[in-house]
């Protein structure tokens, strides 16, 4: 049985935009006998399959590494969802589904940003 949803996802996103290059690699048995058991059950040729895992890897991939560098620091939240190649939304999605904390505020600096903001929100509107 065919699932449709690798098929479509495969062909939209790579049928047409790309060119394809040839790639050899060895793998172990154990992985060939994923690759047969996905071949049979999504219907599709060995190359198609293996493409559509490779970007399936690479996607998740970027992903982990996006939220990971997102959990150190080392990049802003836009850095990591441009990593991720999702929308802003999504990665926020992503990141509260695997519970990554990316907002490092103590509580003293949660408590003087807020009296800031309340004092320069009471000095502006005794302006008017």
């Amino acid at each position: 049985m065919r699932n449709p949803y690798v098929y479509v996802w495969y062909h939209l996103y790579t049928g047409n935009c790309l060119t394809l290059k040839p790639l050899a690699v060895r793998i172990p048995e154990e992985i060939e006998k994923e690759i047969q058991e996905m071949i049979e059950l999504e219907g599709l040729d060995k190359a198609t399959a293996v493409r559509a895992l490779l970007e399936l890897g690479i996607g998740e991939w970027r992903k982990q590494t996006a939220l990971e560098l997102l959990r150190t620091g080392k990049v802003t939240f836009a850095k990591a969802a441009e990593i991720a190649k999702l929308s802003l939304w999504e990665f926020a999605d992503l990141a509260k589904q695997r519970n990554i904390e990316w907002v490092r505020y103590r509580p003293e600096e949660i408590e003087k940003e807020f009296k800031e903001s309340t004092g320069r929100s009471q000095s502006e509107s005794s302006r008017f």
